[in-house]
């Protein structure tokens, strides 16, 4: 039992969600065994793709974001009263 009678238990830890989980398990599970053969056969046509999205994560990740990149100082503008 929780610590606090009115904190809602997570989903998670409900059976339905122990059920969904296990379930999300074997379907993985089958879908790996049925389709490995296509997934991995296809793998050359999204490997260009996959590196474009790393590279661009890995590299963005230093200069701040895709903001607005003027100039401008907050301080010079005057009150509109």
């Amino acid at each position: 039992m929780s610590s606090h009678p009115n904190q809602k238990r997570s989903f998670w830890r409900s059976p339905a969600g122990f059920v969904l989980c296990a379930f999300l398990i074997i379907a993985g599970l089958f879908l790996w065994l049925e389709h490995r053969v296509h997934v991995l056969g296809a793998w050359p046509f999204f490997l260009p793709l996959l590196i474009c999205v790393g590279l661009h994560f890995f590299l963005h990740r230093n200069h701040g974001g895709h903001g607005n990149h003027s100039n401008h100082d907050p301080r010079n503008d005057r009150d509109a009263r």
